[in-house]
């Protein structure tokens, strides 16, 4: 390489040669004004650099920035450093130059003090690990007289000759000159597809790259020695900006710095506090009145913006600008968002056939009809009296609404929808795959974590102290099971710790619910179902947004300190981890509620207590569907709403304004600084760093569940969860386009560990609704009766059927109501829900047959309905084929046309040495016709004469 070689000619003691080194600049063959390295800022920027997008000299973009702290007492610090280096170029022509680490001296004189020894150290790192940046090939530019105070900056530009080099090593697929037109539908297809284009062209985004296109340059990895393969007309433009950050990052990553000992790559500098920050930069501003036109504002405007909700998203200006990783989050998002659609309107009909039914429900026409004069048993000891009924008229109502034979055929359905959702996004993220030229690519081994090489040389040092070997160390299960005997233990006891809170809440109803029931207003008494339920759910929803936040970062704390290689190694324990603390911190009230409440309630004469003192909860007449509705309705909502959006959208506002707060008291401590028009990488490094997408990935992830696992009991959830990702999907796009640092772009062909999540929340869910319709709904009781008890065919006496009798005579003492006569009347037989003996039989308060009945019927209706839905589930995924059929063909046509390149090539190749050997036929043969004077030197002449084709 043409910069290493230049560095070859240096001594070998100065291979770690200093960065502000002048000589060394000027013998590795660059001008000092060519700014090729550090510190060669005037004090006033250029126009041509277009404030920070370009180095000094205007020529060469800005491919990545490391940003790092300095001490810098007074701006006459900076002058006289900037003295002192212009005495050091003149210098600089001395053999004696000192090294980094061994005794620099700089000869700041009084006006800069010695820094403490952290802060040389630190320097001495960054001096050698640029210096290897730029053995490496990379151009470095430094720039410490920023509006920043204490904040220097090292730009870095990547030539032409090392993003060559480093695409051939990443394979990086890039187009050739050679294009093939791409298959095109016919007859009536190509009709409906074109009416279809018309009628969605105002929905689709005015961006360049989301117009179908008809031709497509063939792909192929680049290859230094098949050039000529590819379009190289423009070479500034060959790489764009995402591929060339990239390959810095491959750079920085893979870079060592040997006074670090453990340091491989930009993350060990980072982590040890070497560099504060390092990210590529924005291609320019995205508002204003003289910006010029850009990526990032075309995305601003056409992406970010509330505005455009109702478009599609330019997915592929997306990946052009952030990568495939994150274009695919987003890709995956909108489809998820699209499939909500059909889902939304069945469960709104669902609703609406619910709405239309109650008035002809006749169970709830029972209830509700005061003639029936049912009187119930207490629900609670002592302070409870008897009740009617027809006070729950309202309650049975409502959960008509959501408790109907609809429901089950939406159970159904949206077990379909998610296996006919997990094969659309496959077939999308295929062709995806093949737009952006990731077939056939695969993930390499990533660099280890510096964490990782801390650990492992720790344990070579050990090793080596003990028993004098110096072999490659690597962290076994042995090194690694005190962490996960911690991680085990801390999971266990976050999962117990969920319980015990849900548990807590138990009481809390249970406690309040007789506590109002001693209320002497009527209306406290009445309401008394609703206030518990409600309040019980908003404490529910307070703690399990609290908690999410901490269980995000045990789970981050449990994940590092079991010290995985890699960072894939850590973000799928990191996502295991996370997700499992927060699934079972969202569903556990959900799941007491579909499965445990009223279930282990006793009866009448023989309660079941907590502490002695505290009866279990009991559903309503109408039972726990209801219940759960409400309870499923406002987690979902209230956890969208308020950690979803408004903590995405007042979290990095409140950061913002702070980091305003600093920078505006810096400002005035230094009105030199604040009359300067900030550079770009200063307005990046404002920015919020990017954390990755994990929590993207994870909200949308639990949201999911909530339209699938217990759809039965909310039919509306689909249609909450689709008003709630169109919003998201625009606060997302504005949170990464105008709020955070631009990411390193990460090649994916898929979305990784979350397909797995989501198939098993899909399987999850056929089970979980199976169990919801069966035990917490009334839907097998009624078919049981219907077909087994009624005696006309119809509902008519349902009610009745599911009430058991009560002789209160049989209460245990001191249980027995305080006001048995509150009702007007005296009370002798009291009803209560459940399937028992009445106190007339011989087996008097014993589970009767029909209990049973109805036991395995309901049994008899999980095992059909989940092997049923789970059939037709893989009926769906094997009918719809992986890969689309024009997709598989293209891919095809790719290869053959591949072939027919490299033949061609091949036989150019041979053409032109048949050329050569023809020439050199007659050449030889020319030569024996010289003269007898050329004959005498045959062998030379002939020597000369096979030298033409090495000379061509």
């Amino acid at each position: 390489m043409r910069v290493n070689k230049k560095y070859s000619c240096l001594p070998a003691e100065e291979k770690g040669i200093h960065i502000i080194n002048i000589r060394a600049i000027e013998d590795i063959g660059y001008d000092q004004h060519e700014s090729t390295l550090l510190n060669s800022l005037s004090k006033n920027p250029d126009a041509d650099c277009k404030y920070g997008l370009y180095f000094r000299d205007g020529k060469r973009k800005v491919d990545y920035i490391l940003v790092y702290h300095y001490k810098k007492s007074s701006a006459g610090k900076t002058l006289a450093r900037r003295a002192q280096q212009n005495d050091a170029s003149v210098r600089s022509s001395k053999q004696d130059q000192p090294l980094p680490g061994k005794g620099v001296q700089l000869d700041m004189g009084e006006s800069e003090p010695h820094m403490d020894y952290h802060e040389d150290d630190k320097r001495f790192r960054r001096e050698e690990y640029e210096g290897n940046l730029v053995e490496a090939g990379l151009e470095l530019e430094r720039d410490e007289d920023t509006k920043i105070h204490g904040i220097g900056f090292v730009k870095i530009h990547a030539p032409w000759n090392v993003l060559c080099r480093e695409a051939e090593f990443l394979k990086l697929k890039m187009p050739t000159k050679k294009m093939y037109q791409i298959n095109q539908t016919h007859g009536l297809l190509k009709k409906i597809n074109s009416v279809i284009q018309k009628i969605t062209e105002p929905i689709q985004p005015k961006v360049a790259e989301h117009k179908p296109q008809t031709v497509k340059r063939l792909s192929y990895p680049f290859s230094r020695e098949k050039q000529h393969l590819f379009d190289l007309s423009d070479k500034d433009s060959f790489f764009d900006s995402k591929t060339r950050s990239t390959i810095v990052y491959e750079i920085l990553k893979r870079t060592t710095c040997t006074k670090a000992k453990y340091s491989m790559g930009i993350t060990s500098l980072l982590a040890n506090g070497v560099y504060s920050a390092a990210y590529p930069l924005h291609d320019g501003d995205y508002e204003g009145e003289n910006v010029e036109p850009n990526d990032r504002k075309l995305l601003c405007e056409e992406w970010a913006s509330y505005g455009v909700f109702y478009k599609y998203q330019p997915i592929d200006l997306v990946r052009k600008y952030f990568g495939e990783k994150i274009g695919l989050y987003f890709a995956w998002l909108g489809v998820y968002t699209q499939m909500l659609i059909p889902a939304s309107i069945v469960g709104i009909i669902v609703f609406l056939y619910g709405c239309a039914t109650v008035d002809e429900n006749i169970p709830s026409m029972e209830m509700c009809d005061q003639r029936n004069n049912i009187t119930m048993c207490p629900l609670c000891d002592k302070t409870c009296s008897y009740w009617k009924m027809s006070s729950a008229c309202a309650t049975a109502r409502a959960s008509h609404l959501f408790d109907n034979p609809a429901t089950v055929f939406f159970s159904v359905f949206m077990a379909l929808w998610a296996a006919t959702f997990m094969e659309h996004w496959k077939r999308k993220q295929m062709r995806l795959n093949y737009r952006w030229d990731l077939t056939g690519f695969e993930e390499e081994e990533d660099h280890p974590r510096a964490e990782y090489e801390a650990k492992v040389l720790e344990k070579s040092l050990r090793r080596e102290h003990k028993h004098k070997e110096t072999d490659k160390e690597k962290l076994t299960w042995k090194d690694r099971f005190p962490a996960y005997l911690t991680n085990f233990v801390g999971i266990i006891f976050m999962v117990g710790l969920t319980f015990a809170i849900v548990f807590g809440v138990i009481i809390y109803r249970i406690s309040t619910a007789a506590a109002l029931a001693i209320s002497s207003t009527p209306s406290g008494r009445s309401s008394v179902r609703v206030t518990v339920t409600a309040t019980a759910v908003i404490i529910n929803l307070v703690v399990i947004i609290i908690l999410d936040e901490v269980y995000g970062c045990i789970a981050r704390w449990l994940t590092q300190i079991e010290v995985p290689k890699t960072d894939k190694n850590f973000e799928e324990r990191l996502i295991f981890k996370a997700f499992l603390l927060k699934f079972v911190n969202a569903y556990t009230p959900i799941f007491y509620v579909a499965f445990f409440k009223g279930r282990f309630v006793g009866r009448p004469g023989d309660y079941v207590y907590i502490f002695h003192s505290f009866r279990m909860e009991e559903c309503a007449p109408g039972g726990c569907l209801m219940e759960l509705c409400i309870q499923l309705s406002i987690i979902m909502l209230g956890k969208q709403l308020i950690q979803n959006n408004l903590f995405e959208i007042g979290i990095p506002k409140m950061k913002k304004f702070i980091r305003y707060l600093k920078l505006k008291r810096r400002r005035s401590l230094d009105h030199e600084e604040h009359m300067k028009k900030k550079q770009r990488y200063e307005v990046d490094y404002n920015l919020e760093p990017f954390a990755g997408l994990t929590p993207e990935y994870m909200e949308m992830i639990i949201q999911f569940g909530f339209v699938t696992l217990f759809v039965a009991s909310f039919p509306l959830a689909p249609l909450f969860a689709l008003l709630n990702n169109i919003i998201e999907i625009r606060l997302d796009a504005k949170k990464f386009v105008t709020e955070l640092r631009r990411p390193v772009a990460v090649r994916a062909k898929d979305i990784g560990i979350w397909y797995n999540i989501l198939r098993g929340i899909g399987k999850l869910a056929v089970i979980i609704n199976a169990f919801v319709i069966s035990f917490t709904s009334d839907f097998i009781p009624r078919l049981v009766y219907l077909y087994m008890y009624s005696e006309n065919g119809t509902m008519h006496g349902f009610v009745n059927h599911t009430l058991s009798s009560f002789n209160v005579s049989d209460f245990q003492a001191g249980t027995a109501p305080n006001d048995p006569l509150d009702l007007g009347y005296e009370v002798q037989i009291c009803r209560y829900k459940d399937y028992r003996e009445p106190p007339w039989s011989e087996n008097k308060y014993d589970i009767s047959k029909d209990f049973w009945a109805v036991l395995a019927a309901r049994l008899a209706f999980v095992i059909v309905f989940q092997n049923l839905v789970m059939f037709m589930s893989e009926f769906v995924d094997w009918i719809i084929p992986d890969i689309p059929k024009d997709i598989s063909q293209q891919i095809h046509k790719e290869k053959v046309l591949m072939v027919e390149v490299f033949m061609r090539e091949e036989q150019g190749k041979l053409q032109m040495l048949e050329t050569w050997k023809d020439k050199d036929r007659k050449k030889g043969e020319n030569c024996n016709n010289h003269s007898p004077r050329l004959s005498r030197s045959r062998s030379g002449s002939l020597s000369s004469c096979h030298s033409y084709p090495l000379d061509v």
